[in-house]
């Protein structure tokens, strides 16, 4: 077939439409920006919204956020239930600061109980963003595609140096061995460099992961105990 034949497909989307959508997209942004300015730094924790309360994960996850809590890091998570709810709780149960970026899906995640702030947002990719901009450090718990999604989303942004090398720990040798064992292929493979298994720590350790966190987030970034900052009434925010 002659190249002069080709027809190309048309989009699906009007001019108009991408110029409404570009704009939503930004209110949302600077809404999520507004109502997380106050919040600290944050450790963010990924983990399933599938697990109950009585699942060893959830303890785990729960305890490990109360350590981090401790140190005074806000405790950040997707808000929904499971190992989330279980994430945002620890926090609280050592009165630490706890923020939820929630997402509206067809079958609607409610916040969690134990949430001091939350803001909804129509899409992940957004999410993604609130949950990385405000993070010292990226703790991922047992999950599903989401929690693997959001896992390799810190790490190749740590990776390729668009955000500092923030300490990224994954909980739970058992539950990732099939994951470990593929990312070894793919530094056999160099698809991966020879070095980039150093950017996480896999532990099933509370104290190690905390070690870790005191050493890369608050030392090699400077941190250190501030007061809380006074909100601008012009700009209409809140304590």
């Amino acid at each position: 077939m002659d190249k002069s034949e080709i027809v190309f497909l048309e989009g699906p989307h009007s001019r108009i439409k991408e110029l409404k959508f570009t704009f939503s997209t930004l209110l949302e942004f600077i809404r999520g920006f507004r109502a997380l300015h106050f919040i600290g730094p944050c450790i963010t924790i990924f983990g399933s919204a599938r697990f109950k309360e009585d699942h060893p994960y959830y303890k785990l996850t729960r305890e490990a956020a109360a350590s981090f809590a401790k140190l005074g890091f806000t405790i950040m998570t997707g808000g929904g239930p499971g190992l989330m709810e279980a994430a945002n709780r620890g926090a609280k149960d050592v009165n630490g600061r706890s923020v939820g970026c929630n997402i509206e899906l067809p079958v609607e995640q409610q916040p969690n109980q134990y949430l001091d702030k939350w803001v909804y947002v129509k899409h992940f990719f957004l999410r993604k963003i609130l949950l990385v901009k405000y993070s010292f450090g990226f703790v991922v718990m047992p999950g599903g595609f989401g929690t693997m999604d959001e896992y390799f989303e810190a790490l190749t942004l740590i990776q390729t140096h668009k955000i500092a090398n923030f300490p990224v720990i994954i909980f739970g040798k058992e539950y990732h061995k099939e994951l470990l064992q593929h990312i070894e292929l793919m530094k056999e493979n160099a698809t991966i460099g020879s070095d980039d298994t150093r950017l996480f720590l896999i532990t099933d350790s509370i104290e190690e992961a905390t070690n870790l966190i005191i050493e890369k987030s608050i030392k090699q970034h400077g941190l250190k105990p501030k007061a809380a900052g006074k909100p601008l009434r012009w700009l209409f925010e809140r304590d």
